[in-house]
């Protein structure tokens, strides 16, 4: 059998849910990976320093024996949310805040209507050093849900980076070669996770043959010219993109319905499955900083 040895990875973007699924979710993640930034949109969303902690406790108490896996935890960014809960948040450990325009993805309804009026809550932020993520899409019924992202660039991201230029970005699940190319010509304070299914598959892998439920995610699988470009910078080796799966469980009678809930559940094959990729682009030797030093550079990290 042949083996790949590299330094233990991080998963800078997952879903563990709550409850239940945690001692499913959090073990298959713990197998292979060091640290994850795990996503705050539960029922409810987690919106407080208090909440945090007592979910960074819920998953800690789900990790196999013997496990030192460390969940890096965030919070729900949302229309009633203050500077003080960002002051709260990074003195109890918080890492990042998780920008959702309502509506984008599972349980987002809580998410931020009008994402100027989080302008003082960015600040805060850029002044704590907490990290915005960003789920990097418009949500207006009028624009087409394969055009969403590049229309988040547009209207919204590049005014954010440009009015705090000391907030460190994560440009969350790229999808497109727009998405791509603005992150590279952004500043260093601007970074991009990237998922397997994004590298593997496009929206054939969707929709031909008949629609394929667990293929569905969001943002969706784009065209075959946006697959390619991701998969050029995965093997470009640039440092501002790195692992995140966005590992997103559901139970599968919830997928298998005439109205599929959005997410792929990949953390069982999460870094073998980045490892076929890196494979069939020829390059191996990116393997190990795309999963293992590029996340934890940009986050300021050991």
């Amino acid at each position: 059998m042949q083996t790949l040895t590299i330094t233990t990875p991080d998963d800078w973007h997952l879903h563990f849910r709550d409850n239940e699924m945690l001692p499913e979710t959090v073990p298959a993640t713990a197998r292979c990976f060091q640290r994850a930034i795990v996503m705050p949109n539960l029922v409810p969303p987690v919106v407080n320093a208090e909440m945090a902690v007592a979910y960074k406790q819920r998953i800690e108490a789900a990790r196999p024996k013997g496990s030192h896996f460390e969940p890096l935890m965030t919070l729900f960014l949302t229309n009633q949310t203050t500077p003080r809960d960002i002051a709260e948040a990074k003195q109890a450990g918080v890492t990042a805040c998780k920008l959702y325009p309502a509506g984008a993805t599972t349980n987002s309804d809580a998410a931020v209507k009008g994402i100027e009026a989080l302008y003082p809550i960015f600040e805060a932020m850029q002044e704590h050093g907490l990290l915005l993520l960003v789920h990097g899409e418009v949500t207006e019924h009028h624009i087409d849900i394969f055009d969403r992202e590049k229309a988040f660039i547009d209207k919204h991201l590049s005014l954010i980076v440009n009015a705090f230029p000391a907030l460190k970005v994560v440009f969350e699940h790229i999808t497109t070669a727009d998405a791509a190319s603005f992150v590279k010509d952004a500043s260093d304070f601007v970074g991009a996770t990237i998922t397997p299914q994004h590298l593997l598959l496009n929206r054939n892998d969707l929709l031909v043959g008949g629609v394929r439920p667990h293929n569905y995610c969001l943002p969706v699988l784009k065209r075959n010219t946006h697959q390619q470009a991701l998969r050029e910078t995965v093997a470009s080796g640039h440092k501002r993109f790195f692992l995140g799966t966005d590992s997103a469980p559901h139970a599968k009678h919830r997928k298998e319905n005439a109205c599929g809930c959005a997410g792929c559940y990949s953390a069982w094959s999460a870094i073998e499955l980045y490892a076929e990729v890196f494979e069939q682009l020829g390059a191996m030797d990116k393997l190990e900083g795309f999963a293992s030093h590029f996340g934890a550079d940009f986050y300021g990290l050991p």
